[in-house]
């Protein structure tokens, strides 16, 4: 079965097309080699799968035959992602959601305090 396929199959891609996309950008790798949307996937290969700055590792157990419900999915791919990932992607979460979006409003009183230090601080020096 093609790798793009079988990541459609496992439910960790939404489409076909955005599947074989990621293979194509570099972000699907069977061992430590970026493959090829039509590269054929085997029971034992390990994939590692980069989503969201988080990589998966999928492990294969067997070869569906068409796309499955996500309840059936762990009779056909094993995820062996380490905790570690997961906790990074928490601390990036936190950290984008400390301040607000770039362009969004006028500045706090708080951010104009905050700048005017800053402007009188530098001229001092």
């Amino acid at each position: 079965m093609r790798i793009d396929k079988y990541l459609w199959c496992i439910r960790y891609c939404k489409t076909r097309s955005i599947a074989t996309a990621e293979c194509k950008k570099g972000a699907v790798r069977i061992g430590d080699t970026i493959v090829k949307p039509s590269r054929d996937v085997y029971p034992g290969d390990t994939i590692t799968y980069r989503k969201k700055q988080v990589n998966y590792v999928i492990e294969v157990i067997n070869l569906p035959e068409s796309r499955l419900g996500a309840k059936l999915v762990s009779l056909y791919a094993k995820d062996v992602t380490p905790k570690e990932a997961f906790q990074h992607q928490e601390l990036l979460k936190y950290s984008k959601d400390y301040y607000r979006k770039k362009g969004v409003g006028r500045p706090t009183k708080k951010d104009r305090r905050n700048i005017d230090d800053f402007f009188i601080s530098s001229e001092e020096e």
